[in-house]
């Protein structure tokens, strides 16, 4: 497996216009070579780099990251991007001091200096479960450890999520992300976001019969009761999370942030640590089945919160529609540079393909 391209923008040029920007902040400044994540981050562009300057007549130096929106000609996986956004949910997150973040530094706005409205935070060193090879693949860091060290990383990382259930008031806190979609509850709105997002996908005409049948499946298995509206995180996976020895230290990637149960992170959690664990069975590996089960999660987040989650066929099924959805996206962007041929079948454009059929005929959690 190789890493697709996600990017058309020379880093090189993006790290003089970067320089040019921070010496306008603040007179002074020098950028290091940029650098990128070699396993992780598909969607937004994010830049590792080293700088220098003066603020306040002293001397700084940091090691940052830049959160940019992509280049609209490199088929961004989302229709818009946000990063005044996702910094207000960071910035916010970390006033709270709920659970470990990155601290952010600054927001540019403004598209002129490098293209694209930016973020930037600082680095947090440690480990991440990498998406390529996957993770589950049995040649990671994560893969070889001892069980002990499994069931440390587990309780860490469904605590984080605890950490934002125990979030006060977090509809008037996070205001700012309530959907403007028609809907009588949160989870009918952020549905109707999803559904937003696939007719954005499907406007060069290209429609997948399996998403539309997981769809009809959600409106037929509405939960009766949906629980308390929280901070739902939206890329609440392990591969957004950096570990140190094997505790979390950083949770990252807040661009699909919104309010809605509890469950749609833990649905999310679980669905796509199977997803990356499909695969590798798929491929005649072991995997890592132990970890992140879906009983498991659930039970350790109730005895963390004392809310038991409930109906979660209903969302490891949506959680999984809507990374199928991503990855109907995912695949022209392949198609677009060159890595890929559109498949005859237009459901197998989505990964987990599979995944979704079992589920939508009852078979896949027995």
């Amino acid at each position: 497996m190789n890493r697709p391209r996600t990017s058309t923008r020379d880093r090189g040029e993006l790290r003089e216009r970067l320089e040019r920007w921070l010496a306008g902040r603040f007179g002074e400044a020098s950028v290091s070579p940029l650098g990128g994540p070699a396993t992780n981050g598909m969607s937004s562009e994010t830049l590792l780099f080293d700088a220098r300057w003066r603020e306040d007549g002293a001397r700084k130096s940091a090691s940052l990251v830049g959160r940019l929106a992509p280049d609209p000609a490199a088929v961004p996986v989302f229709p818009t991007y946000d990063m005044a956004r996702q910094f207000r949910v960071m910035q916010a997150l970390g006033a709270l001091e709920v659970l470990p973040l990155p601290r952010v530094l600054w927001c540019e706005t403004d598209p002129a200096p490098l293209g694209a409205p930016f973020f930037v935070m600082e680095r947090v060193e440690g480990e991440v479960p990498p998406d390529i090879l996957p993770y589950t693949f049995g040649q990671s860091w994560l893969s070889q450890a001892c069980a002990d060290d499994l069931a440390r990383l587990e309780a860490g990382s469904v605590a984080l999520l605890a950490a934002l259930f125990r979030i006060d008031r977090p509809t008037e806190r996070f205001a700012f992300l309530a959907s403007t979609q028609p809907g009588a509850t949160p989870l009918h709105r952020f549905v109707a976001e999803l559904r937003g997002f696939y007719e954005w996908v499907c406007a060069d005409g290209i429609r997948s019969p399996l998403i539309e049948r997981c769809f009809a499946w959600l409106v037929a298995h509405w939960p009766e009761h949906e629980g308390p509206t929280v901070l739902s995180w939206g890329d609440s996976r392990i591969g957004n999370i950096l570990y140190r020895d094997f505790a979390p230290v950083a949770a990252l990637d807040w661009e699909m942030a919104a309010l809605g149960p509890p469950e749609l992170d833990l649905g999310w959690m679980v669905a796509l640590h199977r997803f990356f664990d499909d695969i590798a069975q798929g491929a005649g590996m072991p995997g890592m089945p132990d970890l992140l089960r879906r009983d498991a999660v659930a039970a350790r987040y109730e005895k963390l919160t004392g809310y038991a989650p409930r109906d979660l066929d209903f969302y490891t099924l949506l959680a999984a529609l809507r990374h199928g959805i991503v990855m109907f996206r995912i695949a022209r962007r392949m198609a677009r540079f060159g890595e890929v041929e559109l498949p005859p079948d237009v459901d197998d454009m989505i990964a987990h393909r599979r995944m979704l059929e079992r589920m939508l005929a009852g078979e896949y959690w027995t």
